[in-house]
């Protein structure tokens, strides 16, 4: 990866073996990324960015006007997303191993007596984690036979840039903790996305016409995903 320099603005360059120049600006803050031939000169790469900078704007700003959530304290009463819903969170102290259930506008974390908020929060990311894990297995399992792909090994992790990553030489997919926070339609669009990198590693006309033939509300769903309330450390696909 290169980078470049258009005025104030920091641009990552991926020069690989494809025939168009691809554009995209991430949220929450507008990070520019371009995909571009590995034939092309880095100058050209520039003039390309500036003849849209009109663009690359308008879309950070729409980014800097999302709704955010303020940090986690971890409180009792305090909000946090399940699954794209509001929950309330509900702390109960007790003598045992810690763990979360979720009831109707309630998400419960059972905690030590004294829990500091460093182990509340590292308790609701185990739990985000293995529920991302579980939803993802079974979302998986479905949709390998219907791309005639098999996928290799599954990891969910904290992902500051990005909401999922695929390794296509070794078949593994990686995915944001943090997707347990936003609809389930929404993984399952993540899912899809990584599984079509093992028929199609770039995000090329190809990328997208298949993504349109299986999936295709994928792009109203890309939108949602980036369009719905972020912390804000969290970061976009």
């Amino acid at each position: 990866m290169a980078k470049i320099q258009v005025g104030d603005m920091e641009i990552e360059v991926v020069l690989k073996a494809i025939r168009h120049v691809h554009l995209t600006v991430h949220p929450p803050h507008g990070r520019v990324r371009v995909s571009a031939p590995d034939h092309m000169a880095l100058d050209t790469v520039r003039v390309f960015v500036v003849s849209r900078l009109s663009w690359i704007r308008q879309q950070q700003r729409k980014f800097l006007a999302q709704e955010r959530e303020t940090p986690r304290e971890f409180l009792p009463k305090e909000s946090h997303y399940v699954w794209g819903r509001r929950h309330l969170l509900e702390i109960i102290e007790r003598d045992a191993a810690p763990s979360v259930d979720l009831t109707p506008g309630k998400v419960r974390l059972y905690v030590r007596p004294g829990a500091s908020t460093e182990t509340r929060k590292e308790v609701m990311a185990q739990w985000h984690r293995d529920q991302v894990r579980e939803a993802a297995t079974a979302l998986i399992a479905r949709w390998e036979p219907l791309l005639g792909v098999q996928a290799g090994k599954l990891f969910v992790q904290h992902m500051r840039t990005r909401w999922g990553s695929c390794n296509p030489a070794k078949g593994s997919i990686r995915l944001n903790t943090d997707l347990a926070r936003k609809p389930r339609e929404c993984l399952e669009y993540i899912v899809v996305h990584e599984l079509m990198h093992l028929l199609e590693p770039t995000h090329n006309d190809r990328f997208q016409a298949l993504m349109d033939h299986h999936l295709p509300q994928w792009r109203e769903l890309r939108d949602r995903l980036n369009r719905l309330p972020v912390r804000h450390e969290e970061w976009g696909y």
